[in-house]
């Protein structure tokens, strides 16, 4: 039985002071999951961050950010670009990872959204989702990413859990009308020469990081003095 393609509204993104900010075809703006998550990181994780930049140094710092970008978003065109049908070319930089997540996404079928921008106005934010999908026959919301070296354990994730049930949420509400009820998610990171590492979260764990991003956007909206 083939499931509904979810529909993709009309919406811009911005940025202002650094943050950025989805409006939806009724003006209504809200901050990104990526915003919410930076401006609320918890102390330990910035003197991390900090300590990185000042043992790498500030240049080298810029370039290792820079090359990870370009390869999330060149890995992030060719997963899309296969979703949809389409001729998957890859640069030399980006092929490792392109055949690292190749095997997960042949495990992936119904189709419902790609690069869909969703919002929660419960909450009060909004984000682009990768991929609503089913996982070896199983409803999920899909994350890609990339990384030099396997994670191994959900610690070593750092805020990806949290990105991806802010996701999860705003699609089940987002789309609450279309039959939708995701009760399961996936994070697939692409990985140079090695397969893909695969984290499956169940409604159980879901429900656990909701908690979790549910206070931090609590957190942010009272620093801003509210909605």
């Amino acid at each position: 039985m083939s499931v509904q393609v979810l529909p993709q509204f009309n919406t811009r993104s911005l940025r202002e002071n650094g943050r950025q900010y989805y409006v939806d075809d009724r003006g209504n703006r809200l901050p990104s999951v990526t915003t919410i998550l930076n401006a609320t990181r918890p102390p330990e994780q910035r003197e991390a961050l900090a300590r990185w930049k000042e043992r790498v140094g500030a240049t080298e710092a810029v370039r290792i950010s820079t090359t990870a970008s370009r390869r999330g978003t060149g890995t992030h065109k060719q997963v899309e670009r296969y979703l949809r049908g389409d001729a998957v070319v890859c640069s030399d930089s980006v092929r490792p990872y392109w055949e690292s997540i190749k095997p997960v996404l042949q495990a992936v079928d119904n189709v419902r959204l790609i690069e869909g921008t969703v919002f929660h106005y419960d909450l009060g934010y909004a984000g682009k989702v990768d991929c609503v999908a089913s996982y070896e026959g199983v409803p999920c919301l899909c994350e890609w990413k990339t990384s030099d070296r396997p994670k191994q354990t959900l610690d070593r994730l750092h805020d990806y859990p949290l990105q991806l049930v802010a996701y999860w949420g705003a699609v089940n509400q987002f789309y609450q009308n279309y039959d939708v009820d995701l009760k399961n998610a996936l994070l697939a990171i692409a990985l140079p020469e090695q397969a893909a590492e695969v984290f499956w979260f169940d409604a159980e764990a879901l429900a656990v990081y909701w908690a979790t991003w549910a206070e931090r956007v609590k957190r942010f909206w009272l620093r801003q003095g509210g909605r």
